[in-house]
């Protein structure tokens, strides 16, 4: 096999960064502005309880993900039909799986309130949660029918076509959520508006993409490949959705819905922060970094440092920043009702410090070791699930939001003894981006001056 030009994969990768990071910026805009306009139509308690429906139906399904999309950007298989075929219905399969789980589940919300078994000022205690869950979950079967155009699309950098067909999903999605508010002033107009952005995406994208026209087929070779590559992250995927989402899950259980809705607001903002750098790195770093495994592997430290320092010293600084400036940005984008999420995200910026630590994780999806990806969300997961309830309980809700923004830290052990064994470890380059924290809070504290 031919090795390519290093040049061209480096312009693939700048162009690709460029698309991925302008549409994910447009696309936190429109988000964004979506939220203040609902947050002017809806109540508190809604944005509550739509949280607890987004993030059950996030856990389903990142529970049930065995790497389908990661599979084929990594896998030398990934432009042959019958491997992407037997991905399509697996996608499918998994899809109605998830639905009927999500029915189940809001079944058992449905009695479990029905017969007084949850605490009664909690989120899960709200009537209308088993029905939202219920009507929410059709998004799965939806997305189930995804074509692996989009995967494809990844694997060759074409985030142009992505970008364009994401952004089009999310405006109409917009234009329903908004048009519902109006007339309804209901949590159903978020519904409304999720489920018709969810099918605009998966109709452009067999209709918009180029590739492999998606058909129902399997081959039992491909479906081998699949699983052998995804069992890993399967398990991986159980923690991680827990370690993402869990902080949700459990607060729901603690705090009532209108105190859940102010949390939500401001992880918001410090979820499209660190979810801008994810975007970025899922459509560069995978593709980049397996094309280097594959043909390089010499060069993966080299490549993954000039990837790494630009996003460690932008994290960093946010965490500063951020730090400093919470409440004003929140006191100069809501109305005073939700002024109290401003020390929430206060604190929760510095969950950025142990964010930073993401490129790593593609960097063992590259070399074909999930493992040690497992193995990071495991402890992800319990360091959450052991620190909040213990500090809620003993220390109330600010220690805990502490303990939420801080759990990410256990990783950093782990990451050092799996990159160390790879020949990934720099020191000097982990201790120079650290600057960046400190400058980033200097320059909050002369915007809160200002």
């Amino acid at each position: 096999m031919s090795v390519p030009n290093p040049a061209t994969l480096k312009q693939r990768v700048l162009r690709a960064g460029g698309w991925s990071f302008a549409g994910y910026g447009l696309s936190q805009a429109i988000r964004l502005g979506g939220n203040l306009i609902m947050t002017r139509l809806l109540a508190p308690e809604m944005f509550g309880v739509m949280a607890i429906a987004t993030t059950v139906m996030v856990i389903l399904s990142m529970i049930s993900d065995i790497g389908l999309r990661h599979n084929i950007v990594q896998s030398r298989r990934g432009e042959d039909p019958a491997f992407l075929d037997t991905a399509w219905v697996v996608g499918i399969v998994r899809g109605i799986l998830l639905w009927l789980a999500a029915l189940l589940l809001s079944a058992a919300l449905y009695f479990a309130n029905l017969g007084g078994m949850l605490p009664a000022n909690s989120v899960y205690a709200s009537p209308i949660l088993p029905l939202v869950v219920a009507v929410s979950s059709l998004a799965a079967v939806i997305l189930g029918f995804q074509s692996t155009k989009i995967a494809t699309a990844h694997r060759s950098f074409d985030q142009k076509r992505l970008v364009q067909l994401e952004l089009t999903g999310q405006f109409a999605g917009l234009l329903v959520m908004i048009a519902g508010g109006v007339m309804s002033r209901s949590i159903w107009a978020l519904v409304a508006g999720g489920l018709v952005g969810t099918l605009t995406t998966t109709v452009l994208s067999h209709a918009w993409l180029s590739g492999h026209a998606n058909r129902l087929r399997w081959e039992k070779n491909a479906l081998r490949d699949l699983i052998g590559f995804g069992k890993w992250l399967f398990v991986s995927s159980v923690m991680s959705v827990l370690a993402l989402h869990g902080d949700r899950l459990l607060l729901g259980g603690f705090v009532d819905a209108q105190v859940l809705g102010l949390y939500a607001i401001a992880a918001l903002i410090v979820g499209a922060i660190e979810g801008a750098l994810g975007k970025l790195l899922a459509a560069i770093a995978l593709p980049a970094l397996s094309e280097i495994a594959r043909n390089e592997p010499s060069r993966l430290r080299e490549v993954y440092y000039k990837l790494r320092v630009p996003g460690d010293l932008a994290l960093l600084f946010c965490a500063g920043l951020l730090f400093a400036t919470g409440q004003l940005v929140i006191d100069i984008l809501y109305d005073p009702r939700y002024s109290a999420a401003g020390e929430m995200m206060r604190i929760l910026a510095l969950s950025f410090i142990a964010a930073r630590y993401t490129l790593a994780y593609h960097v063992y999806l590259a070399v074909g070791n999930p493992r040690y990806l497992a193995i990071i969300n495991v402890v992800r997961c319990v360091s959450l699930f052991v620190l909040v309830p213990c500090l809620y309980y003993y220390a109330g809700l600010q220690a805990t939001i502490w303990g939420i923004a801080l759990h990410g830290l256990a990783i950093v052990p782990f990451v050092h003894v799996f990159n160390a064994r790879l020949g990934l470890n720099d020191l000097r380059r982990e201790l120079l981006v650290l600057i960046a924290l400190p400058a980033g809070y200097l320059c909050g504290s002369a915007a809160n001056l200002l």
